[in-house]
């Protein structure tokens, strides 16, 4: 999986929305994904199936 960087658009119940900022695409994952301290707005860099925030 090639590394891409996303926004955290809003998170619903247990699951969070990122937008892929090159594409405009939409996903969600589950929070716990996600690194501790990330929040609506927040950029997220994914590589390998690992988030971390820039």
């Amino acid at each position: 999986m090639e590394p891409k960087d996303y926004i955290l658009t809003r998170t619903e119940g247990e699951y969070a929305y990122l937008k892929d900022i090159e594409t405009g695409n939409e996903i969600f994952i589950a929070l716990a994904l996600l690194p501790p301290g990330a929040d609506v707005g927040s950029k997220i860099h994914c590589e390998m199936f690992e988030y971390t925030l820039v």
